[in-house]
């Protein structure tokens, strides 16, 4: 996604769809926007949110248009082709992590994956998740969540990644209806398209059948590397 806000023009590129759907969605509210001096604008931080929105109601069918068109708009090979594995070492793991609430999962997955030379800033990183946990809490009602910045921070992250911790006993993460998390992904990007990807696939992962329930049976960080590259492989 560029950096620059969105005109009819070319938020329809960036959706891969026609000018004329574009401005069709923009007239019904069905995508973030105002007009201005009679001329369409839309936010790129409106526009990002909106579609991470997008992506955490989509079925699976849904999710790989959604990967369709992110790939489209990507020049980055990790995001025209690639793989949740790809982002995601063995000692990006930590199975168990060992914490017992919300501020230490947030350091203690900083302060871990900083260890592995990737993010150069953890305790920045860690306070812009927990202002994006403020703002919008990540945790899903399956036990799982997201943990990311509102915005790619390319100036403390060497490489896109991706990191897993799964603790003993369930934390309350702010999850719906009370609902507690045992399952935390935390993801880096350098820029909003590959950030954008990695949520939509993140979001198949977590819908294959048996994969969440698998995970949790994990003993280590080599078995939960092998169930991630398995049923990764079989979104394709």
């Amino acid at each position: 996604m560029a950096n620059q806000d969105f005109d009819i023009v070319s938020l329809a590129e960036f959706l891969h769809i026609t000018p004329a759907e574009a401005r069709k969605m923009a007239e019904r509210g069905r995508v973030p926007g105002k007009k201005v001096g009679g001329h369409w604008k839309f936010f790129r931080e409106e526009i990002h949110q909106w579609f991470e929105d997008r992506i955490g109601i989509s079925d699976q069918r849904e999710l790989v248009e959604v990967e369709k068109v992110l790939q489209i708009q990507s020049e980055k090979e990790i995001v025209s082709d690639f793989h949740i594995p790809d982002l995601m070492q063995v000692e990006h793991l930590y199975v168990p992590l060992l914490a017992r609430t919300k501020p230490k999962v947030i350091q203690n997955l900083c302060d871990q994956i900083a260890a592995t030379g990737v993010l150069w800033d953890p305790d920045r990183m860690a306070d812009a998740i927990r202002k994006r946990e403020d703002l919008h809490p990540t945790a899903l009602e399956n036990g799982v969540a997201m943990l990311h910045p509102r915005r790619p921070m390319p100036n403390i992250i060497g490489d896109a990644f991706v990191a897993l911790g799964i603790t003993t006993n369930g934390i309350a993460f702010g999850g719906p209806r009370g609902c507690l998390t045992d399952i935390f992904f935390l993801i880096g990007s350098t820029d909003e398209a590959v950030h954008l990807r990695v949520l939509a696939r993140l979001s198949r992962l977590l819908r294959e059948p048996g994969f969440l329930a698998s995970l949790r049976l994990a003993i280590s960080p080599d078995e939960t590397h092998e169930l991630i590259v398995e049923y990764d492989e079989k979104l394709d």
